[in-house]
């Protein structure tokens, strides 16, 4: 990760967790399991403020590419 800050790493690492909340509240047909949501989301959009990235999609996502690894070509997942 060249040239990522502290809040911009911060700010990634909290939509991540909110990506993983989001897909196992809505993942589970429980009454009240997209409540789960709130916390993660007041988080991200807090830590987005701190980095300067609120509203700045682009810059976002570069961080997000540069905490996940990239996916392994389609032959060797089969192995």
């Amino acid at each position: 990760m060249t040239g990522t800050t502290y809040p911009e790493l911060a700010a990634a690492q909290a939509c991540l967790r909110l990506l993983h909340t989001a897909r196992a509240a809505l993942a589970d047909p429980a009454p009240g399991a997209a409540l789960l949501l709130a916390g993660p989301i007041a988080e991200a959009d807090e830590a987005l403020r701190k980095a300067g990235l609120a509203g700045n999609e682009a810059a976002l996502l570069d961080r997000l590419y540069d905490l996940s690894p990239l996916p392994a070509p389609r032959a060797e997942r089969l192995r």
